[in-house]
């Protein structure tokens, strides 16, 4: 009997898993500082003094792209996608897809306002959706703002962005990505941008927009083959 119970005892604590850690403890810790260093890099010199133009008022889209696409320019991304590689050699046990989701968490979540990129002083002014605008958007801002066309019409509420990816044409095997945007319209369906080439087709309102995460560096930059 007391062999039994004996055998009994060792299978019940076999059967008992082992409590540890979970892999990604502490990766957050590791992460964070890194892509604020890399956000501190884009911010050098931010704000942007944006002017206005046309009516109804909105912020000049040349100047609102310059200023986001050079922003993300100061990154040294090959510098960045070896310090998070060598973060990630260090904790191997983490899966890539979970390593890479928690660099897009904190990309997210540092995300900086509109208000902290440009520097605007007609607050009646319109933001302009233009392509660059919503390829530096997280995928949660602008929620349900207003959008008005260039005439200044309000056609719908925002839905959100989205992205394809297209050649070059038959004569270029170059493929390039383009942002564009949905929303609803007064009708309550659901439409996408008629142009694919968006300037100043459509904005909505500064002074709303303006608090919102509005810059976020993106992701592709980092996962892309030639960052690896």
């Amino acid at each position: 009997m007391r062999c039994i119970m004996s055998s009994f005892k060792l299978v019940a604590l076999l059967a008992v898993p082992l409590l540890a850690p979970p892999p990604a403890a502490g990766l957050k810790e590791k992460i964070d500082p890194v892509i604020e260093g890399a956000y501190r890099s884009a911010l050098d010199g931010l704000p942007c003094r944006i002017k206005t133009r046309g009516k109804p008022k909105m912020l000049r889209w040349e100047e609102v792209d310059r200023c986001l696409n050079t922003a993300a320019g100061r990154v040294d991304w090959p510098a960045l996608a070896r310090e998070l590689e060598s973060i990630r050699a260090a904790v191997r046990v983490v899966p890539a897809i979970e390593f890479n989701a928690a660099v897009e968490a904190s990309l997210s979540a540092q995300a900086q306002s509109f208000e902290k990129v440009f520097a605007v002083k007609d607050d009646e002014s319109l933001l302009p959706l233009t392509n660059s605008v919503l390829k530096f958007i997280p995928q949660d801002s602008l929620q349900n703002l207003p959008v008005f066309n260039r005439v200044g019409d309000e056609v719908g509420t925002f839905l959100g962005p989205y992205s394809y990816e297209r050649t070059g044409g038959l004569a270029s095997a170059n493929t390039y990505r383009l942002t564009l945007f949905q929303y609803t319209d007064r009708n309550g369906n659901v439409q996408s941008a008629n142009d694919k080439l968006l300037l100043d087709s459509f904005g909505v309102p500064w002074k709303r927009a303006a608090a919102q995460p509005g810059f976020r560096l993106p992701a592709e930059k980092l996962f892309a083959p030639s960052a690896q």
